[in-house]
């Protein structure tokens, strides 16, 4: 997985829609002059790969857990990461985006429902997640919520593929890590002996 995230964090730099980066649409870079901050909210979430790459490096290297105090500022993060992305769907959700019935249907159904079904599973299953994977399935939601509203949003961008790698490589990246979330979710913690 660090792998795949390493491979994630780049993609904050790759063009995802004419020659437009996440990095572009944080800093307000986006052809035509169009940087706002619907561009804004939709880039920042892809640079969540960072601390993901922390907590796996930190899972291989150190002795310790992470703290509670990282855990907080990461859950911080993947917070507003989650309302910046739920910002981002009110244009679909109030028909204002411009788009066709099936697009704003799918852009709601992705992201609220990655959303909606990974806080359900941490409320459900609160008492059996250790912290750190509740740091992990966050973090994930986040990111998957926002990249899968992206991926159908620019589906049919304009220009060739090189224009659009971000694009191509995340849509590649969002099945290992969806596959990821789902495990951190339903795995079960070692069952340990109970003390007399």
């Amino acid at each position: 997985m660090l792998l795949l995230w390493l491979i994630a964090a780049a993609v904050a730099f790759l063009p995802f829609a004419l020659d437009t980066s996440p990095w572009n649409a944080i800093t307000l870079h986006v052809p035509g002059n169009q940087g706002n901050w619907w561009h804004f909210l939709a880039g920042a979430p892809f640079f969540l790969a960072f601390p993901m790459i922390w907590l796996r490096l930190r899972a291989l290297f150190a002795t310790q857990p992470s703290t509670p105090l990282e855990r907080r500022l990461i859950g911080i993060a993947s917070t507003l990461s989650i309302l910046g992305t739920i910002l981002v769907e009110l244009p679909f959700l109030l028909h204002l985006a411009g788009t066709s019935a099936w697009q704003r249907l799918t852009v709601l159904s992705l992201g609220f429902g990655v959303m909606l079904a990974s806080s359900v599973t941490l409320w459900v299953r609160r008492r059996h997640i250790p912290p750190t994977r509740s740091t992990l399935i966050a973090l994930n939601t986040a990111y998957l919520a926002n990249a899968t509203l992206c991926l159908v949003v620019y589906n049919a961008a304009p220009g060739p593929l090189h224009t659009r790698s971000g694009w191509l490589i995340t849509s590649i990246l969002i099945w290992p890590i969806t596959l990821d979330l789902l495990t951190l979710c339903v795995h079960q913690p070692d069952q340990r002996p109970e003390v007399a």
